[in-house]
């Protein structure tokens, strides 16, 4: 099985947030260098230029043999390109084709397509490579691929957990190939799951929005026993200021004048462009307000915290640019009815203060691994 490194330390790589995040996310994850990152960041502008340079990175990697850092600027490039242009579904097809048939064709996981909804959910199975300690079950959040979970996968196998990873309504191939919009009511696609693999007393871990996605999933699911969280979301109409919202929640009833709004903002602000039409194509919606309205629905009612029974974990970082954190404490909050509430607030110290420790990813997995060896007594972890 292969092992990664997780390097330390989050870099400024460029001078707009979302684009230096990306560029740090998949150095952090162990999956491209540092070099070919900053080089990117040099060459890429703006959101236009970023499908083209992550191609010259990826043919250039796989030139100079070096596979994995291919396969993954090719995963990186299919992230900015806008759901209409028709090399998405290609550099998502041919990210699929090169980790698949060269990189893992050796690695010991398994395949799986989970019958859901009239298409599928794409699954893996990498089990554990020593004595079995247990079960966990890893999904992303709103634009996620369960394939760029591979590294934090083979850091729990390594440690005697059979994983279990899954593309949910929203993310991956069920969004790509079957077509499903995301969903709030995350506890679906988990008995699924759950079903599928005939699991019990797993340990559920949701990353980003499956932050919020993990705890919906718990309310409903008895055979979650522990959830780890990393970077919650709780109620995203409680990310802006009280006026912000307020001010949205009225712009929501005035369909007219919010699309006419949003189109006037999308044109001058790329990012805002992105960030909205990619709302739209992950929730399957004609409209900025189509999406908006699925959005609104990851709230704090909906979560369904109280009905959450099993030992939390809550990975958060102090300077995520995506979720402030007031968030992580009113999720702690309300928690009420949890079996046991850990908290982790990542600094700058830690150089995993960002997004889902992008900076520290290996500080954020040996926290998860050393919680869970601790709710698992009986089991001593390899």
């Amino acid at each position: 099985m292969k092992t990664f490194e997780f390097p330390v330390g989050y870099h400024t790589l460029h001078k707009t947030k979302i684009i230096d995040y990306q560029l740090n996310r998949w150095y952090s994850l162990g999956f491209c260098r540092l070099e070919d990152m900053r080089e990117a960041g040099a060459n890429i502008k703006g959101l236009d230029d970023w499908k083209a340079e992550q191609v010259r990175q990826a043919e250039k990697a796989l030139a100079q043999g070096r596979l994995m850092n291919g396969v993954f600027h090719y995963r990186a490039a299919e992230f900015f390109t806008h759901h209409k242009d028709p090399d998405k579904l290609n550099l998502y097809n041919r990210f699929l084709d090169l980790f698949y048939n060269e990189l893992c064709a050796e690695e010991p996981i398994e395949r799986h397509q989970i019958p859901y909804a009239g298409g599928y959910l794409p699954a893996l199975k990498v089990p554990s490579q020593t004595m079995v300690q247990g079960s966990l079950v890893i999904h992303g959040g709103f634009d996620s691929f369960i394939e760029e979970w591979y590294s934090a996968a083979t850091y729990f196998a390594q440690r005697g957990y059979d994983v279990y990873l899954f593309d949910g309504p929203g993310q991956g191939g069920a969004l790509k190939h079957s077509h499903l919009p995301m969903r709030y009511d995350w506890e679906k696609p988990a008995k699924a799951v759950l079903d599928y693999f005939n699991l019990d007393d797993v340990t559920w871990l949701g990353i980003s929005m499956g932050g919020w996605l993990c705890f919906r999933a718990a309310a409903y699911e008895p055979r979650i026993r522990r959830v780890i969280a990393s970077s919650i979301a709780y109620d995203y109409m409680e990310i802006p200021p009280k006026p912000i919202a307020a001010f949205a929640r009225w712009l929501m009833q005035h369909p007219n004048l919010m699309n006419r709004m949003a189109e006037l903002k999308m044109k001058k602000m790329p990012q805002e462009r992105w960030g909205a039409e990619n709302m739209m194509y992950i929730m399957q919606a004609d409209t900025v307000l189509g999406g908006a309205q699925r959005m609104l629905e990851f709230n704090k009612e909906n979560i369904q915290s109280a009905r959450v029974t099993q030992d939390v974990l809550i990975l958060t970082g102090d300077q995520d640019h995506f979720i402030p954190l007031k968030l992580h404490h009113l999720q702690v909050a309300a928690l009420t009815n949890a079996r046991s509430i850990t908290e982790r607030i990542f600094t700058a110290a830690d150089h995993a203060q960002n997004h889902c420790q992008v900076g520290n990813i290996g500080l954020a997995l040996s926290t998860m691994a050393q919680w869970m060896a601790e709710k698992q007594p009986e089991r001593v972890l390899a």
